[in-house]
């Protein structure tokens, strides 16, 4: 992973919200992770289905646009989804209030 990479991960984590951040390869692997092992794994399983699934949509709406973000809030947690060529990231943190 490039330098510029380590270094967005390292402002993400400092947040005070950012519960922890994911990097994950295409094929589901994930390559970086500051959450525990069983937490990343279950994470990785939903978004990258996730992730397909708002491609299409994105592509079935209007072909000439492409899935750039995503942002999913939820009671207990918001994911913030971002892909990428060869890899996209993952970041989950409390709701701002």
């Amino acid at each position: 992973m490039s330098a510029e990479v380590e270094e967005l991960l390292k402002r993400f984590q400092a947040l005070k919200n950012v519960i922890g951040i994911v990097v994950v390869d295409n094929d589901g692997i994930p390559i970086k992770t500051t959450l525990e092992y069983n937490l990343t794994l279950h994470y990785v399983a939903l978004m990258q289905t996730l992730r397909e699934k708002a491609r299409q949509v994105v592509q079935d709406l209007d072909a000439t646009n492409e899935f750039t973000f995503l942002r999913l809030r939820t009671l207990l947690h918001e994911v913030m989804l971002c892909p990428q060529d060869d890899y996209f990231i993952m970041v989950l943190q409390n709701p701002c209030d």
